[in-house]
């Protein structure tokens, strides 16, 4: 698939997240802002890179605020914030189990 608008999901709520995400030509690029990045910031980046690999997502920015999500939540905005951006949502929902 293909991101061909912004788009947000999440909150800046206290365990949450905002996903933002825009298209962007060449690499997948991933930005992460937490109070946490030193202690948790590479299992925050695996879990997004990870849920956009399982829905086909090559290219794009994809920023990040978290406020101390769990990885199911990180997840499910991410998720979100896909179906929001693209054209055509055929994503296969078990992929992501």
């Amino acid at each position: 698939m293909k991101i061909v608008r912004e788009a947000l999901a999440g909150t800046l709520e206290s365990s949450d997240l905002m996903v933002r995400i825009s298209p962007r030509e060449g690499e997948l690029a991933v930005v992460l802002q937490s109070e946490v990045v030193h202690q948790f910031g590479a299992q925050i980046e695996a879990v997004v890179r990870d849920c956009l690999a399982k829905l086909g997502i090559e290219e794009g920015l994809v920023m990040i605020e978290d406020k101390g999500a769990l990885d199911c939540v990180i997840a499910a905005r991410v998720q979100t914030a896909v179906s929001r951006a693209v054209d055509e949502w055929t994503a296969d929902w078990s992929a992501l189990s």
